[in-house]
């Protein structure tokens, strides 16, 4: 008996059953109206057909029902089952409680990260601890800014860090730099940190400068092009600070990029001329010395003023005083000044308006450490001076107080070895110590006595070379060509700088002419 195959197709599932075999009568015994009869083991097949058919719609219909509620009750049980958003939330909620935990456990407050993409485990927080402690970094630090364990140690920290390592910084300054600026971890080195850089170097900054400004200023990393950093140089540009000096001002304070102009540098300028100094000298002070830019106007700048005026500076004299010395306004300058006003008084008798003099005409004295002080005292007085001519000669020339202690020695020796001179012309000149021994006093000195003319200390240093050189044509000094003491000219402030003045770094470290 041959059985042939057709398909029953039914929802979602291919069924196969046999056709009904065909039953071939003879001719003979075909009637009218023939009764077909079926084999009682096909009528048991085709129930079985019929049952499995059954069994496999109900088993499905109850499958797709167990799988909505499923999905509806987070059951799990179904081979076609997938975690619902609740369930993916919850487990999300406690790998977060097991990395707080983790934090807590070593003394960090993980309040601030609430809503911060965190690590899923607890072993890849602690690889960003662990690397974060290796950079030097203290719980103290990450618990002052806790967002930076946002940050993947592959992905943000590594390649943040061979980037500013390959521009200079140095690694021993890592640690500082993170402290400052923690928010560069966060930084993508093209779109971020590079332009800042290129930035920099277009202000006339050199290469080999940039490692020391960024290790100075961290924060200039986050700032926007062409926000304040441009605007705060423009400003400075505007009021005559040279272009080609503003690479230098930015290399020894480069914190001027983070100040606002109407804020910060604008009053300040106001102020200073206010004081009576002109703005192209203003713009000359902060080429020089561009760190007078960050002393507070108000917490600081005015009431050192005001200090100055209490002992005794005339309101005139105020001016000549801060162009001379413009770090005075950034000191604790009353406590200083009271400190060496009692000093002077004890040890020369130097009354407090003869203070203000004093330091009108040198406001370095501020500055002055105690005992070199005392130590110059003691030398004048060995040579012989009285207290009174002490304290005239200091009145005269404070610069006595802080010059080279050695050099001064081997001056008085010519003083009184070779020019023969009485105690009382160093009196009535005592800036003689302040001219170089074998520059000027040795050579001035032979022209003069080779010449055979008699005259005052003042007439023979107190010029300039120019000068002294048509003295030295005249035949006899009939009247003393006296030129004014030598003190401090606004005017030469303000004089254009030469060429090889401007460009080149020097350290603030080596900027006071004066020894304390």
């Amino acid at each position: 008996m041959k059985i042939s195959y057709n398909a029953i197709t039914k929802p979602s599932f291919l069924l196969v059953h046999p056709e009904l075999p065909a039953i071939i009568y003879p001719k003979r015994h075909l009637a009218s109206n023939p009764i077909l009869r079926v084999p009682r083991s096909h009528e048991r097949f085709n129930g079985l057909v019929a049952k499995y058919s059954y069994s496999t719609a109900e088993r499905t219909s109850r499958n797709s029902r167990s799988i909505g509620l499923g999905r509806k009750q987070g059951g799990s049980s179904s081979l076609y089952s997938r975690p619902s958003l609740l369930e993916m939330k919850n487990e999300r909620i406690e790998n977060r409680a097991r990395v707080y935990e983790f934090l807590r456990g070593l003394g960090i407050v993980p309040d601030e990260l609430d809503g911060l993409e965190l690590p899923v485990t607890v072993e890849v927080m602690r690889e960003r601890v662990d690397f974060l402690h290796s950079l030097g970094l203290t719980i103290e630090d990450i618990n002052n800014y806790p967002l930076v364990l946002g940050c993947s140690v592959k992905k943000n920290m590594i390649p943040v860090l061979d980037y500013l390592g390959k521009l200079g910084i140095r690694k021993s300054t890592f640690t500082d730099f993170l402290r400052r600026y923690p928010q560069v971890l966060h930084a993508s080195v093209v779109v971020d940190l590079a332009p800042v850089v290129k930035y920099l170097q277009g202000m006339d900054i050199k290469p080999s400068d940039i490692p020391r400004v960024l290790e100075r200023y961290p924060e200039v990393m986050g700032f926007k092009l062409e926000g304040t950093m441009s605007t705060s140089v423009a400003y400075l540009v505007g009021i005559g600070v040279a272009r080609r000096e503003i690479g230098g001002v930015l290399t020894r304070y480069p914190e001027v990029l983070g100040m606002r102009v109407g804020r910060v540098i604008k009053p300040f300028v106001e102020y200073m001329e206010s004081l009576g100094i002109p703005r192209l000298a203003v713009a000359r002070l902060i080429e020089k010395r561009p760190q007078i830019l960050g002393f507070g106007l108000e917490d600081r700048v005015k009431p050192n003023v005001e200090s100055l005026l209490e002992f005794h500076v005339r309101e005139a004299s105020l001016a000549s005083v801060v162009a001379q010395y413009p770090e005075i306004m950034g000191l604790d300058l009353k406590s200083r000044l009271r400190s060496q006003q009692s000093l002077l008084k004890s040890v020369i008798g130097l009354e407090h308006e003869d203070f203000g003099r004093v330091v009108e005409k040198m406001p370095q004295v501020a500055s002055l450490s105690k005992t070199p002080m005392i130590k110059h005292v003691d030398f004048l007085k060995d040579c012989g001076l009285s207290l009174e001519q002490l304290r005239t000669m200091i009145m005269g020339c404070p610069q006595l107080l802080a010059l080279n202690i050695d050099i001064m020695k081997l001056s008085f020796n010519f003083f009184l070895t070779e020019m023969g001179r009485p105690l009382d012309d160093l009196v009535a000149f005592p800036a003689f110590f302040t001219y170089g021994l074998e520059s000027t006093i040795k050579p001035r000195h032979r022209m003069v006595a080779r010449k055979g003319l008699k005259s005052s200390l003042a007439w023979m240093f107190n010029c300039s070379d120019e000068k002294f050189k048509q003295r030295m044509d005249y035949d006899t000094i009939d009247l003393e060509e006296m030129e004014p003491e030598p003190s401090f000219n606004m005017n030469t402030l303000m004089e254009p700088r030469s060429d090889d003045s401007g460009s080149e770094y020097e350290d603030e470290d080596s900027d006071d002419d004066y020894v304390n």
